[in-house]
């Protein structure tokens, strides 16, 4: 038996060949402070001011309304085309940008991937639909459409007229969203460009779905269209108690619009986050490993569009933005020893749910915890690894790894991206004066803690390093 406890001392196993792995020590005191994070809202008032900039209450409304009870994806793919809805609306607010020196070039890159990486997500959202999607089917007719119709039409299908003649033909046409940006960008010169592609991207995503967006993609299968105007209720995205923040009379700063639209784009994300992990616990409880694991692999892909988003500070003006930080009030002080990122409670929130999933692994392998500290977990972890007999749990423990990852990555992302956009120092969110540089190490901060933390699953991570040695040491003596 094995006595894991993450110690600096020999571990022997009675594997075959006297198996033995070094457990390194903690490097320093500043190290032993990492091995237990979890992450803090910043104060309430700081919190409440972030969610009334970005008009949260509002926007959780929208996510909130339950339109279509039977659609039990609702809830996760409603913010999810609300996000995709308001990079429309992104588009064209760079691509109005009066600015001579802002770089609409890498703009306009960046919003087509964007874009294009939440149409993958949710296209993989609408495969995993469990029925019940408000869709309209296409239309067929002699092709001609009412002048006020929101029809657009697309191909003749052969064949498609009287049973009983195999030339006959009919014109088939194909819902458009009358609400949505997309369409108009098309028709405009300076974005015609990155709204084709967006509709390009939305036709090939989507090919594995049982319907398409209806946003003006060609829809060469002929697929139904999601009743997108019902479900995404762009009008009410776009009306002028969303569309702008409420400091946008006051200050005079374009970086504000392009602040306020970047990060409406991220919290709709983390809320499709939020329901992504209560079907996952859910999946998990149920047996439905499978299913569980193709929640994971969301989750995953979720984190690392996040830190795509806060990529996009990085085309922010430096002297624009660094003057609406101030006209914002945005700044450290010694009351706020929090980074900028827990401003938001849903992203604390959701990092919190996501360490805790590690609680689901004895669940998953069907053991008990051993109350005296043993190798159980770990050993049922390795013999499940070896004997390959159940892979949908193998699938599901690797998805769980991959969330891990992916979570880290982001916060040592956004910690190089505050430092990048604000400096070192004002990056540091400590005390007033602090002049110690926010990349040390030593300085352990809160943000630092989260990525430098070991593993979420030790017994996962002691049952791969066991098995390499065994093959390891297997490997030798042949």
């Amino acid at each position: 038996m094995v006595d894991l406890h993450w110690k600096a001392k020999m571990v022997s196993s009675n594997l075959p060949n006297s198996l033995q792995v070094q457990i390194p020590a903690p490097a320093s005191p500043a190290f032993r402070g990492v091995t237990s994070v979890s992450p803090v809202s910043a104060s309430d008032s700081a919190c409440s001011a972030y969610e009334s900039y970005l008009r949260l209450p509002e926007l959780r409304q929208l996510w909130s309304d339950r339109d279509f009870p039977e659609w039990s994806n609702e809830p996760v793919l409603k913010p999810a085309l609300h996000a995709l809805e308001i990079t429309f609306r992104f588009v064209s607010t760079v691509l109005s940008d009066p600015r001579p020196y802002a770089n609409k070039r890498q703009w306009k890159r960046r919003l087509e991937s964007l874009a294009t990486a939440q149409i993958q997500l949710i296209a993989a959202l609408c495969e995993d639909d469990g029925g019940g999607a408000p869709v309209v089917g296409l239309s067929s007719g002699s092709g001609v459409l009412a002048r006020e119709s929101s029809y657009a039409e697309v191909w003749t299908i052969p064949g498609g007229g009287e049973e009983d003649s195999s030339s006959a033909s009919a014109v088939a046409v194909s819902r458009v969203s009358e609400a949505s940006l997309l369409p108009p960008l098309s028709t405009w010169q300076t974005s015609e460009d990155v709204a084709q592609k967006i509709m390009y991207s939305i036709e090939c995503e989507m090919r594995r779905c049982p319907y398409t967006l209806g946003l003006g993609e060609p829809n060469l299968a002929g697929k139904p269209n999601l009743d997108y105007d019902a479900v995404c209720k762009p009008a009410e995205l776009h009306s002028s108690s969303l569309k702008r923040n409420p400091y946008d009379h006051q200050i005079e700063n374009q970086e504000n619009q392009t602040l306020y639209t970047a990060h409406q784009i991220l919290e709709s994300w983390i809320q499709v986050a939020k329901q992504v992990i209560t079907r996952l616990t859910e999946r998990i409880a149920a047996e439905e490993f499978e299913a569980a694991a193709n929640d994971c692999y969301f989750l995953e892909q979720i984190w690392k569009l996040l830190a795509e988003i806060e990529d996009l500070h990085l085309l922010m003006d430096p002297d624009d933005f660094l003057k609406l930080k101030n006209q914002l009030s945005i700044r450290s002080s010694s009351a706020e020893t929090e980074p900028f990122c827990f401003r938001s409670r849903s992203l604390v929130e959701i990092t919190r749910s996501c360490r805790e999933l590690r609680h689901k692994v004895p669940e998953i392998l069907a053991v008990e915890v051993d109350p005296k500290g043993g190798p159980r977990i770990q050993e049922a972890a390795m013999r499940l690894y070896r004997e390959k007999s159940d892979s949908e749990r193998i699938h599901l423990l690797q998805a769980l790894q991959a969330v891990e990852t992916a979570l880290k990555k982001f916060f040592y992302a956004y910690k190089q991206v505050l430092v990048a956009v604000m400096g070192s120092l004002e990056a540091k969110a400590n005390s007033a004066g602090a002049a110690v540089v926010v990349a040390s190490s030593d300085s352990c901060d809160s943000l630092t803690r989260l990525f430098l933390e070991p593993t979420y699953f030790p017994s996962l991570d002691a049952a791969k390093t066991f098995l390499g040695k065994f093959h390891e040491r297997r490997n030798t003596r042949q």
